[in-house]
C-alpha cells in the first residue's frame, strides 16, 4: 500500500475536472443560447456561420434599399401623375381654343392659364426630389443619342437627340473610334459638347484639335458600326449621365437601374406652344398628345421597375429567412439537448466529488498496519 501517490484520488480528480468542464461549457451554452460561443466549440461551424451572418445582414439592408427605391419611384411617379393631369387640362384648353366660335381675344384669356400650366410642369420637374436628389431634371437619364459626322472638311462630330430627355451642353464626353482603314488608327479623347441652334450638339476635342469622324449612328447599347468610302469606324459615346441604381443584393454588383428623364416643358415640347389662333391651338393638341405619350412611357418604365423591386423584396426576404434558419442550425443551441448534457455532467461532477472523498480516505487504512 502506498501513501505518497494516491492513484485512485488522481483518477477521480481527473474525472471530476472533466465533468466540471463539461458542466461549465453547458452552462455557457444554456445562458447564451448559442451552441458556438468560441472558435473551439466548432471551428468550421464558426467560419460558416460568420459568412452566413454577413450575407443575412447584407440581405436585410438590400431589402431596405429596395424599399427606399420603391419610395423614390413612387415620389417620381406621383409627380408625373400630376404632370399628366396638367397636360390633360392643357389639351382641354387647346381644344377649346381651336374652335371657330372664339375670337383671338378669347384665346388670349385661355392662353393665360395655358402658359401658367406650362410653367407648373417645369416647376414640378425642377423641384420634385427624394433625399435631396432631384428626380425629373434628367440627372438620372442614361440618354439616347444619334451621332452624325458633318459634311465639312474638318468633320466635327454632331449629336442629334432621339428624344428630349438629355441635355449634353457643356459636358465633357468620351469618344473612342477605331478606323478599319490604313493602320487601324484608334482615336480616344475627351470631347466637349456644345449645343447648336438646331438642337444638335457639336463634339470637339478639348484641346481644339480637329479630328475627322465618320458618320456614326449610336444604338441603345451605346455602340455602333458605320462606314463610308474612306473609313470604317466602331465608336462608343458616353455623356457622363448614369441611370439611378438601387443595390438589391448581399454581394457586390447586384443592382437594379432606372432612367428618369427630364420632364420639364422644354423637354416635353410644350415651351413654344400657344393658343393665339385656331391653327396654333390645333398644333398644340398634337404636341400635347405627344407629350402625354412621353409621360405615359416614363410612368410605365417607373411602374415596371417598382413591380420588379416588389418581387425583389419578396425574393430577398425568402432568401434571408432560409439563410437565417440554416445559420440557426449551426449557431444556436438546442436547449433540451444541452439541458440533458448539463444534467449528466452535473450528476457526474457530484458523484466524482463523493468518490474523491472516498479515495482520499483510502490511505488511512495504512494506520491499522502501523498499529499492529
Amino acid at each position: 500500500m502506498r501513501i505518497n501517490t494516491n492513484v485512485s484520488a488522481l483518477n477521480t480528480y481527473s474525472r471530476l475536472t472533466s465533468a466540471n468542464a463539461s458542466k461549465s461549457n453547458s452552462l455557457a451554452k444554456l445562458s447564451s443560447g448559442f451552441r458556438i460561443n468560441r472558435a473551439g466549440d466548432d471551428a468550421a461551424g464558426l467560419a460558416i456561420s460568420e459568412k452566413m451572418k454577413g450575407q443575412i445582414s447584407g440581405l436585410k439592408q438590400a431589402v431596405r434599399n429596395a424599399q427606399d427605391g420603391i419610395s423614390l419611384i413612387q415620389t417620381a411617379e406621383g409627380a408625373l401623375n400630376e404632370t399628366h393631369e396638367i397636360i390633360n387640362r392643357m389639351r382641354d384648353l387647346a381644344t377649346q381654343g381651336a374652335t371657330g366660335t372664339l375670337g383671338n381675344q378669347d384665346r388670349a384669356e385661355i392662353n393665360k392659364e395655358f402658359s401658367a400650366l406650362k410653367e407648373e410642369v417645369t416647376r414640378i420637374a425642377d423641384t420634385t426630389n427624394f433625399n435631396q436628389k432631384t428626380l425629373l431634371d434628367g440627372t438620372f437619364d442614361g440618354g439616347k443619342t444619334t451621332m452624325t459626322g458633318s459634311t465639312d472638311a474638318d468633320k466635327y462630330m454632331s449629336v442629334a437627340l432621339k428624344d428630349s430627355k438629355q441635355e449634353l451642353d457643356g459636358l465633357v464626353v468620351k469618344f473612342d473610334r477605331t478606323d478599319g482603314a490604313a493602320g487601324a488608327v484608334t482615336v480616344t479623347g475627351d470631347y466637349t459638347a456644345t449645343k447648336n441652334a438646331d438642337d444638335t450638339y457639336t463634339i470637339a476635342r478639348k484641346d481644339g484639335k480637329k479630328e475627322e469622324v465618320a458618320t456614326v449612328t449610336l444604338t441603345a447599347d451605346g455602340k455602333s458600326t458605320a462606314g463610308d468610302a474612306a473609313v470604317t469606324s466602331t465608336s462608343s459615346f458616353k455623356a457622363g449621365k448614369e441611370a439611378l441604381s438601387f443595390h438589391v443584393g448581399a454581394n457586390s454588383g447586384e443592382k437594379i437601374s432606372v432612367n428618369i428623364g427630364k420632364m420639364d416643358s422644354e423637354s416635353l415640347g410644350l415651351d413654344k406652344l400657344d393658343l393665339s389662333n385656331a391653327d396654333s391651338a390645333d398644333e398644340a393638341i398634337n404636341k400635347l398628345d405627344e407629350a402625354k405619350a412621353t409621360v405615359s412611357s416614363a410612368r410605365s418604365d417607373l411602374g415596371a421597375v417598382q413591380n420588379r423591386l416588389t418581387h425583389t423584396i419578396n425574393n430577398l426576404s425568402t432568401t434571408q429567412e432560409n439563410l437565417t434558419e440554416a445559420n440557426s442550425r449551426i449557431r444556436d443551441v438546442d436547449m433540451a439537448e444541452e439541458m440533458m448534457s448539463f444534467t449528466k455532467s452535473n450528476i457526474l461532477a457530484q458523484a466524482a466529488t463523493s468518490m474523491l472523498a472516498q479515495a482520499n480516505a483510502m490511505p488511512q487504512s495504512v494506520l491499522s498496519l502501523l498499529q499492529g
